[in-house]
This record gives C-alpha cells, sequence and structure tokens, in this order.
C-alpha cells in the first residue's frame, strides 16, 4: 500500500515536472519569436530610414555652421573662404565646398543641399525592371521627355521604389529635395555644357497622379520628382524649375 502512495506521488511530481517542462519551452519559443519581431522591425526601421536621418543630421550641422556649396564653373571665380567660428576651426571644416559635376555629359549638382550625381539617359518610368536598377546607380531621366537645350519638359526622378522597406537601397541625393524654395538653383551638365535652373514652386501629389509626367511647355521647363515622406512611397513630391539666366 505505501508503495503504491509512493509511486502515485512519483507520477504526480513527473507530470508537474512535464507540465513545467512544456510551459518553459512554450514561453521560451514565444520569447523568442516576440524578440526576433521587434529586432527584425528594428532593422527595417533602421535600414529605411538611415540615410534620410543621416541627410537631415548632415544638412542641419552644416546650416548651423553656414557652410555653402559652390558648383564649379571656372576655378578661378572660386574663392575658399577659412572656417568661421571656433567648432568649425576645430574640426578642420570647410566653409566653403566646391561641387564638381560627377559626370559633365549627363549630370545634376543642387548646390543648397550638396546634391551631385549622375544622370542616366531615357529610363522607361513605367518598367521596374529597367528604372530601379537605375536608381541604384543615380538620378533618371524620364524616356520621351526632353534634353536640356531642347526647349522643352525635362523630368527627372530619383530613389522611387516598390516598397518602402527597399528605398534605403538606392541613392540618397533626392532625400533633401523638399529643403528647396523658391528661386534656388538647379544645375544640369549635359555634354560638357552647364544649364541653369531657378525653381519656381513644388507639390506633393499621389503616386497615380502621373500627368506630371507628361506635360507640356513652351518654355524650358524642369521636374524633380522623388518619393515623399524620405524613406517611404505613400505620396511623391514634385520640384519645378524653368531655365534661367547663368
Amino acid at each position: 500500500m505505501g508503495y503504491t502512495k509512493l509511486s502515485k506521488k512519483h507520477l504526480i511530481r513527473h507530470h508537474l515536472h512535464k507540465i513545467k517542462t512544456s510551459e518553459y519551452f512554450r514561453v521560451l519559443i514565444l520569447r523568442t519569436i516576440g524578440n526576433f519581431l521587434i529586432l527584425s522591425s528594428l532593422f527595417m526601421i533602421g535600414k529605411t530610414f538611415y540615410l534620410p536621418v543621416r541627410e537631415e543630421i548632415r544638412y542641419f550641422v552644416e546650416q548651423k555652421l553656414q557652410k555653402k556649396y559652390v558648383v564649379m564653373k571656372d576655378k578661378k571665380e572660386i574663392k575658399v573662404t577659412r572656417p568661421k567660428g571656433l567648432l568649425a576651426k576645430t574640426v578642420n571644416f570647410k566653409q566653403t565646398e566646391i561641387l564638381v559635376p560627377v559626370d559633365p555629359n549627363f549630370s545634376i549638382v543642387i548646390p543648397k543641399i550638396a546634391a551631385n550625381a549622375k544622370i542616366l539617359a531615357n529610363v522607361d518610368p513605367t518598367d521596374e525592371k529597367i528604372y530601379l536598377p537605375a536608381l541604384q546607380k543615380g538620378v533618371a531621366h524620364a524616356q520621351g521627355t526632353a534634353f536640356p537645350g531642347e526647349g522643352g519638359h525635362i523630368f527627372l526622378f530619383a530613389h522611387s521604389t516598390d516598397y518602402f522597406w527597399n528605398v534605403g537601397i538606392y541613392n540618397a541625393v533626392f532625400y533633401l529635395l523638399g529643403k528647396l524654395e523658391k528661386g534656388d538653383e538647379i544645375n544640369i551638365f549635359y555634354k560638357g555644357q552647364r544649364y541653369l535652373y531657378k525653381v519656381i514652386d513644388k507639390k506633393i501629389v499621389d503616386p497615380k497622379q502621373v500627368e506630371y509626367l507628361t506635360r507640356k511647355s513652351n518654355k524650358e521647363f524642369l521636374t524633380l520628382q522623388t518619393c515623399w515622406p524620405p524613406g517611404t512611397t505613400l505620396k511623391r513630391l514634385l520640384i519645378f524649375a524653368v531655365r534661367g539666366a547663368e
């Protein structure tokens, strides 16, 4: 009789131990899955917004230090100024920096936001297999739109993508495009010649509003497009500019 009672107690303890072990592993698995999802989410957020945040910080610091970017037209015209302020001198900060076009044959230089990138010509904006690889290399010139000097509508776009988590793999040249205001200059170098455009307006539109791509103009008109807000694919930011005096 005593042996039976001991056996029952042993079975009960063994059963309870199995329940506790099973519960422990269940909690462990759930915690592991939860931690994995949290870390994955943080990784995706970091991957998506790293470049926009980095560019915003750079822009903020340079504004505080009053840094200026100058487009190289003639090296003799460029006067390099000395750093102003203790912080700028301490970090050997360049008060004025010369932007040399990365490709004189076709590139864009925007001094206000220190944008300087190659432009890839005749990129089909309706075919992801064509424009997505192009946007990893530079800014895309929409196929069917004009070239500088032709007097028509020029359409350029950058880091537009299929999903928001892929934005980070594209170049960051247009992340600060929203900083441009009326009167700011945009320089396009084409076949060795510099073309100057002045911003006249900007607008945030729905991705489905493609009529801006095919708009007509009786004067040389430039449209720049990027995703908005930076790091997302929710909207499109459009910058409008017209060719101005050199």
